[in-house]
C-alpha cells in the first residue's frame, strides 16, 4: 500500500481553476501602442485630480513614438485583451497603468512582480501623493518611501513621491 502524500480533497472543496482568469504577461510590440493607450487614458481620466495636458492623439503618438521604442514595455491580457501595462526604463518603472474595469484582479501585481523580475535588485518610481490608492499598493508590495516632491520635476506639477523597492532593504 503505497502511502499518500496528500489528503484526498472532497468535492465540495474543489474549486475549479479558471485558468483565462490568469493575466498573460508579454513583451509588447508596436502593434500594441493603440491598446496600451487605450489603457492609458482611460486610467488616467479615473484620476480625476490629473490636468488634461494633451489631447488623445499627442497621447497616442507619444506613447508609439517615444515610450514603446525607449522603454521595456510589458503587457497584462486577460481574455485575449490588453488590460495592463507597464514602462520600465534604466531601473525605474515609469508607467504602470489598468484599466479601470480591470484593476481589483492581480493584474498591477502581476505587472510588478514581472517588473521586480526584470530589476532583480533595486526598482523605482514615481507616484503622485494623491493617488492613495497606488502608494498603498506600492507599499503592501515592499516599496519604501524615499522623498515626497514638490511637482516641479513632473509635467503635470502635482506633487509626488520617489518609492523604491530592493531585494536588500531591511524590514
Amino acid at each position: 500500500m503505497s502511502e499518500q502524500i496528500f489528503p484526498p480533497r472532497r468535492a465540495a472543496e474543489a474549486k475549479p481553476i479558471a485558468y483565462d482568469a490568469l493575466p498573460v504577461i508579454r513583451r509588447a510590440s508596436s502593434g500594441d501602442a493603440g491598446y496600451i493607450a487605450d489603457v492609458f487614458l482611460a486610467a488616467r481620466a479615473a484620476m480625476t485630480y490629473l490636468p488634461r495636458l494633451h489631447s488623445d492623439e499627442e497621447t497616442r503618438a507619444w506613447i508609439a513614438g517615444v515610450m514603446l521604442p525607449a522603454s521595456q514595455v510589458w503587457v497584462a491580457e486577460l481574455h485575449g485583451r490588453i488590460a495592463g501595462f507597464a514602462g520600465l526604463r534604466s531601473g525605474w518603472l515609469d508607467h504602470l497603468y489598468v484599466t479601470p474595469a480591470a484593476q481589483g484582479r492581480g493584474i498591477g501585481a502581476a505587472l510588478l512582480d514581472h517588473a521586480k523580475e526584470a530589476h532583480p535588485h533595486v526598482l523605482d518610481l514615481h507616484v503622485f501623493q494623491q493617488n492613495d490608492g497606488a502608494r498603498r499598493f506600492y507599499e503592501r508590495h515592499g516599496f519604501t518611501l524615499v522623498e515626497e516632491r514638490d511637482g516641479s520635476d513632473n509635467e503635470e506639477n502635482l506633487p509626488d513621491a520617489h518609492y523604491r523597492w530592493s531585494r536588500f532593504q531591511l524590514t
